[in-house]
């Protein structure tokens, strides 16, 4: 496996609309995406667009959400996760898995639509890892 890009980093919020007013009023951000529900993830996301990356804001879609149980020990939200692009989503996994990684969960298609997986945060000193099948088309 090589470690591809940056493609985003995600930031956990109790309020997209509100996050969004920040990064646009206080940091300038001019390109926003439409967010949107992932309902099988149990989230809503928007991204937003730099000149390098995305910030991917993530809200709970409902208390059964990964993201409402983050936002319980974090109520403000914060950094989440971190998201790598990989050629091959199932080459990155076998490999991860190989060299005693805990890879959490079977890979699944993602908010760019395309398959990703998280890595346990232990395994990065303390960060949580996406993982995402490069994306190919317009936009990337």
């Amino acid at each position: 496996m090589t470690l591809g890009r940056l493609n985003h980093v995600g930031v956990a919020t109790p309020s997209i609309e509100r996050s969004i007013a920040m990064y646009r009023d206080l940091l300038g951000a001019t390109v926003i995406g439409a967010p949107f529900d992932l309902p099988a993830q149990g989230v809503r996301v928007c991204f937003i667009d730099t000149p390098n990356t995305q910030v991917e804001l993530i809200e709970p879609y409902d208390d059964a959400s990964p993201i409402a149980g983050y936002l319980k020990k974090n109520p403000a939200g914060g950094q989440h996760h971190v998201c790598f692009e990989v050629a091959d989503i199932d080459a990155a996994v076998a490999d991860l898995q190989a060299k005693g990684a805990t890879v959490l969960g079977e890979p699944r298609i993602g908010a760019h639509g395309t398959p990703i997986v998280f890595v346990h945060p232990k395994d990065f000193g303390g960060v949580l890892v996406e993982l995402m099948e490069t994306p190919t088309g317009e936009g990337h």
